[in-house]
């Protein structure tokens, strides 16, 4: 088969928006139209709702808000559709698309994709002394979610059966990408070049409308972002593709949007581990073929390995978050002062009650850029927003504490002018515990047209050269200048993250700019630029090379106090570190201008 193969992706997160599909099925010219929208913590929530009611545990908005206003320019066009939307119970999310599908007279076959579910395996997984792949701790007691993240391969046998749409469970998020390329090229298992291109395809598409400007560092270039474009992949059978947007969108495709993507959320690129292929992506080369396509080369593949990896959550007691603006002369010094008084004074109170005191308490000044540490600048300002967040074992003390805030209205320092949303409500505090399991030992099972079969994961053969981290190579003597530049200025950035380890990408704007980044930019450097973010005095911090697009990854562990909802800081995700570091100053440095040149 020589076509091309033409994916768009309308999601990359549960809860993106629904106008991304009209766009991409009336202006996208699609083969396939997938969509991705889970996450670990929304891998718990789903499973709380399944608790609740035994037909939840899906993400309703993919049949609702994407699927049903737009279900029959779908199945006109004979566009074939994937998603994770399947969440905990893939069944019922199908259930619900059939019914809409019937009450719109539209022909709908439908594949579901189970087995990622190993919650009913608990109680074996404990016998078993499961470790933590990082802490090296046991199973925890309170488990809320445990799920495998499979591959592709199942979701290509359900296209092959002739599947209009695929639901699936838990699976990495580019599978919902590479499935669709394995089945219409008949790529094997053994095509691990292929793959790897197939999975970047999916990478890049993954995050819905960031490939395409979303949150681009160069943000004010970006027009019409009420009319945001969503990436579509144009990919040939030999695993070459360009990434494009459909007409009469907003945002931009560039080398420089496409290569931001291309960095988010990864850890060292030479060793990109997902179920079927390993893919170092430190050749990648990007170029700029048209106006808003560029196309993607050079991704290789390796032998993957014989586990999935496995993320469970887990209940580690109860938080909860006030925000309030205060406003006047010493604004943050006024915010500080009544915010200890709260957290003091709730302690009284859990003392009466024999209550222990929190667990763990994060105080900000949002305005006074405590974010930056210690490379803050604003300390002095007018106008500010406080910032509590608490976490105790008891969600009786949690409440206990809500009430307690208000009082600082008049009974504390002037300027406190509103509790934002009101009093906070205590939420679960959800943990990670990830771990690697045999593919041997997880039963995967595709059910269409009636039937069910259990799918066997092929074996790869291919050999692999042994993994090689990327740290990039000493440069030679550079030329020195005396000219101070802002990282922003030479490079594109990017941050995102992964538990509780961030990753911040940085994209040199011109190749000659590299060596002189290189130089500066050290693992010790931003190690010490964000010395503040780290949970111990132990900084580890991490730097890869990615020759192919003249970028460095930095990923920073333990830095992000706990990450995800067992954050207590305004951000959890490290979304703002890539912003932070752009104002890194690189001195004594020749005019950018004349390396240009």
């Amino acid at each position: 088969m020589s076509s091309n193969i033409r994916i768009g992706c309308a999601s990359g997160f549960w809860g993106d928006t629904a106008m991304s599909v009209p766009a991409l099925v009336h202006g996208g010219k699609l083969d396939f139209l997938v969509f991705d929208y889970l996450s670990e913590i929304t891998m718990s929530i789903l499973a709380k709702a399944k608790q609740k009611s035994p037909d939840m545990g899906y993400t309703p908005d993919f049949v609702h808000s994407a699927m049903a206003p737009n279900l029959q320019a779908i199945k006109e066009k004979n566009i074939r559709v994937v998603a994770n939307a399947g969440g905990i119970n893939p069944h019922s999310c199908a259930d619900a698309l059939k019914a809409v599908a019937k009450k719109l007279n539209v022909d709908l076959k439908i594949a579901v994709i189970t087995g990622d579910d190993l919650l009913p395996q608990l109680e074996n997984m404990r016998n078993q002394k499961i470790k933590d792949m990082d802490s090296g701790a046991t199973l925890p007691a309170d488990v809320h979610s445990m799920n495998a993240y499979l591959g592709a391969g199942p979701i290509a046998k359900a296209i092959n059966y002739g599947a209009d749409v695929v639901i699936t469970g838990r699976c990495v998020d580019s599978a919902v990408v590479l499935g669709p390329l394995i089945s219409k090229f008949n790529w094997n298992f053994q095509d691990l070049d292929k793959l790897a291109m197939g999975s970047l395809a999916g990478h890049l598409l993954e995050c819905g409308a960031q490939s395409a400007g979303g949150i681009h560092t160069d943000w004010h270039l970006i027009k019409d972002w009420h009319n945001m474009g969503f990436p579509i992949a144009d990919c040939k059978e030999n695993g070459e593709f360009t990434i494009s947007k459909p007409p009469n969108t907003g945002g931009m495709v560039t080398v420089g949007t496409v290569s931001e993507q291309l960095v988010y959320e990864i850890g060292d690129p030479a060793n990109y581990a997902l179920p079927d292929v390993l893919c170092d992506f430190t050749n990648v080369k990007l170029t700029q073929v048209d106006e808003n396509v560029v196309l993607v080369q050079g991704a290789k593949g390796k032998r993957p390995s014989d586990f999935y990896k496995v993320s469970a959550t887990y209940g580690d007691g109860f938080r909860a978050t006030a925000v309030s603006p205060v406003v006047g002369p010493r604004a943050a010094e006024k915010a500080l002062v009544t915010a200890k008084s709260i957290i003091q004074r709730s302690e009284n109170v859990f003392k009466r009650f024999g209550l222990d005191g929190f667990r763990r308490t994060h105080l900000e000044v949002l305005g006074a850029e405590q974010n930056y540490g210690k490379n803050s600048r604003n300390k002095d300002t007018r106008e500010v927003v406080m910032w509590i967040a608490v976490h105790h074992d008891k969600k009786e003390a949690i409440s206990l504490f809500s009430k307690e805030i208000a009082a600082a209205s008049t009974g504390g320092a002037p300027g406190f002018t509103t509790l934002i949303g009101g009093r906070p409500k205590a939420s679960p505090i959800l943990k990670l515990f990830s771990f690697f399991y045999p593919k041997n030992k997880i039963e995967i099972k595709i059910s269409y047209n009636g039937k069910t079969e259990n799918y066997v994961p092929e074996v790869v053969n291919a050999t692999s050269q042994q993994n090689q981290t990327t740290e990039p190579k000493k440069s030679h003597a550079l030329r020195k200048g005396t000219n101070t530049y802002r990282l922003g200025d030479l490079a594109y950035t990017r941050s995102g993250d992964k538990g509780d380890t961030c990753n911040i990408g940085v994209i040199a704007r011109h190749p000659a700019f590299l060596p002189y980044i290189e130089d500066q930019l050290t693992s010790t450097s931003v190690a010490a630029y964000f010395e503040h973010l780290f949970n111990s005095d132990k900084k580890v911090v991490e730097r890869y090379s990615l020759p192919g697009i003249s970028a460095l990854n930095f990923v920073l562990r333990n830095a992000l106090g706990g990450g995800g909802v067992a954050s207590l800081r305004s951000d959890p995700q490290g979304k703002a570190c890539g912003q932070m570091l752009t104002d890194f100053e690189l001195h004594n440095m020749p005019d950018i201008k004349e390396l240009r040149e």
